[in-house]
């Protein structure tokens, strides 16, 4: 998994390079901050997605609605702020069983039986 958004972009040559067996891709990359499972298909196991989208319209209808109050505004799990990409890129590289798994601890996370570090108060 990258961390730098497009200059990680090496590490999807990297497994493309190390090529398939039987069909299939011997090694995988996690894309970042955006969808970027088309990059190369069938080596990318999935993006992980900041969903700045939802982040921006929820501040926008809370000027509109007259609610919203400066500070510090975090989007996480709950405020579908961050996620993962599934699509036809990917959908043969992660099983219904892997993908139940990860919304089961989703909602664990959500409801507080997961605990994750947060970064930003720690």
């Amino acid at each position: 998994m990258t961390a730098a958004g497009n200059s990680g972009l090496g590490a999807f040559d990297a497994v493309e390079q190390q090529g398939k067996q039987n069909g299939r891709a011997t090694h995988f990359v996690i894309g970042v901050d955006s969808n970027q499972n088309m990059v190369k298909p069938g080596f990318v196991l999935t993006s992980m997605v900041k969903r700045v989208d939802n982040a921006v319209y929820n501040i926008v209808e809370d000027v509109v609605n007259h609610r919203f109050s400066p500070g510090l505004h975090v989007f996480g799990l709950e405020k579908d702020g961050v996620g993962y990409a599934m699509d036809a890129n990917n959908k043969d590289l992660i099983s219904p069983e892997a993908i139940q798994e990860a919304e089961e601890a989703k909602k664990k996370i959500i409801a507080g039986e997961i605990k994750v570090t947060d970064a930003m108060t720690n």
